[in-house]
């Protein structure tokens, strides 16, 4: 691969969807001489999910530039980072990288005898790096350490050793594997331009870096491991591919935070050089797609519905993901995913189990609140107290809801406003209208005074779609639908309330979206509902 290639375009197919190239020049005065060496680490902490596709392609693309490419696990990383993998699970959850990121590799058609794959515990105890660990120490500032890892390290407020440490040893591994070049995210920059500074200063030679920019997740923030609704994991099933995309953000004409298109750019243009639209006739049929570019321009100007692209995109993806699920109907690479990711019944036993349902039993994590914006709103055809409005939550297709604001909200307030909706509540029929969502308002009822509402507000810049999480409880998936008879939301709602300084909290814990907290105009130590 590569061979018949000229210098320009290996340079262009390495290039190829990267956002930033660190020391670029120093790149090309190897291509011209050389294969390039490149290698790509990654952490073996929560499962891999459908956005690893995007670094495989590029390793695809590198492939085929005639470049010599390293995969790294880097499982003394994943300890080091806040211990995100437990070191009784690292060799699991290593060997479990191992064999699901195999997977996708094959599936895409990607040589893997190209491939070397090397762990990080195989050079990085020896005493060579352990020394180079040591020296390297003696030069880096702690606010230099802190600063390179804020973007890839758990933040804490008493921060470990351990996190100060990571960025010098990703800095080493360029050295220890003999690379000319690291590839990554561009939230790695911090540590590439870390390295930049600091291997010179034990007496190593600058690498050029790589950067990839973040697919946003379907929720419209990063995707993440460690955020359920964000991302669809690869061993997810045809069902739950469908129900997540169905809920993904997607709103009408908005190419911004996109994840579905940024998945199409990223991956699917990369690897089959063309994109489906599959339609039926009426809405303008099938159509193929040479150029993302067209793509995205047709979304903009609202000639693909959000649906036909969520539909199209679920086609592309589970022929992605169907390699990977007949590989891992083995009983031993099923066995060994339960085993590098233990329930919370093997972790802890029974106990630990029934403590964990109780807590679900009232716990925030059951809620699915997001940001929506209301596209119209009008008075009810049967009630003086009630509205219904139509709003969008990012998904395509607009939810009906009711609400009792007619005697304390201004009808003409309200179209183009975003609002903070609960929305896995049960379909309600509201004096003939059904309900889908239910909005949420701060209220006071002050002793002689008259009772107030106010609607939260989400923070500035949010999005239809944004979800909202109760601070600390962000890792679960909610209920599909909240079931009125065990009357979750009432067990919740009697702990939600603003705050003096009128933030939306559960328990004195933040209702935030990734930009901050919810609040409330002007009412402090009100009742949320």
């Amino acid at each position: 691969m590569g061979e018949s290639m000229d210098v320009d375009e290996k340079l262009k197919l390495i290039n190829r969807n990267l956002q930033e190239v660190l020391g670029e020049e120093r790149m090309m005065e190897v291509v011209r001489e050389r294969p390039l060496r490149v290698y790509w680490g990654t952490a073996t902490t929560g499962k891999p999910h459908v956005a690893y596709f995007v670094p495989m392609s590029k390793i695809a693309d590198f492939l085929k530039a005639g470049c010599e490419v390293t995969v790294l696990f880097a499982d003394l990383h994943a300890y080091l980072d806040n211990m995100k993998a437990p070191w009784e699970l690292l060799e699991l959850r290593t060997h479990y990288y191992e064999s699901v990121i195999k997977a996708m590799l094959r599936g895409i058609g990607v040589p893997l005898e190209r491939l070397a794959f090397v762990r990080g515990t195989d050079f990085q105890l020896s005493r060579e790096y352990t020394l180079d660990v040591y020296r390297l120490s003696s030069v880096v500032t702690e606010h230099d350490a802190k600063k390179a890892g804020a973007e890839v390290v758990k933040q804490v407020e008493h921060a470990l050793l351990s996190g100060l440490l990571y960025p010098g040893l990703q800095a080493l591994d360029e050295e220890y594997l003999k690379v000319d070049a690291q590839f990554g995210g561009v939230d790695q920059r911090k540590i590439f331009t870390f390295a930049e500074k600091y291997l010179p200063a034990l007496g190593y030679a600058k690498r050029t870096h790589l950067m990839n920019p973040m697919v946003p997740g379907l929720t419209g923030g990063k995707m993440s491991s460690s955020e359920e609704d964000s991302k669809i994991d690869l061993l997810d099933s045809e069902a739950e591919v469908k129900k997540k995309l169905k809920r993904a953000f997607c709103e009408p004409g908005n190419v911004e935070n996109n994840g579905l298109l940024a998945f199409v750019k990223h991956v699917i243009f990369p690897l089959h050089g063309e994109f489906i639209i599959a339609r039926d006739e009426k809405y303008g049929g099938t159509k193929t797609y040479q150029v993302f570019a067209d793509l995205e321009q047709d979304f903009k100007d609202e000639h693909i519905h959000p649906a036909d692209l969520k539909q199209s995109v679920e086609k592309s993806l589970n022929v992605l993901l169907d390699p990977i699920r007949t590989e891992f109907q083995s009983p031993e690479l099923r066995k060994l995913m339960s085993d590098a990711y233990p329930s919370a019944t093997k972790q802890k036993g029974k106990a630990a189990a029934a403590a964990v349902a109780a807590d679900d039993e009232i716990s925030p994590r059951r809620l699915d609140i997001r940001v929506g914006r209301i596209i119209s709103a009008e008075k009810h055809p049967d009630s003086e107290e009630l509205f219904v409005e139509r709003v969008s939550l990012g998904e395509g297709e607009e939810r009906v809801v009711v609400s009792g604001l007619a005697r304390a909200v201004p009808l003409a307030s309200l179209p183009g406003r975003l609002v903070v909706l609960l929305c896995n509540t049960k379909v309600a029929r509201m004096r003939g209208v059904e309900s889908r969502a239910m909005l949420l308002c701060a209220s006071s009822s002050p002793e002689g005074g008259t009772p107030k509402l106010e609607l939260l507000d989400p923070p500035e810049g949010s999005a239809p779609g944004d979800l909202v999480h109760v601070a600390g409880y962000e890792a679960v998936s909610p209920d599909a639908e909240l079931k009125p008879k065990k009357k979750i939301f009432e067990k919740i709602q009697v702990d939600l309330r603003t705050s003096e300084g009128r933030i939306a909290q559960w328990k004195g814990h933040d209702l935030a979206t990734k930009l901050g907290p919810v609040t409330c105009a002007t009412l402090a130590n009100a009742l949320i509902g």
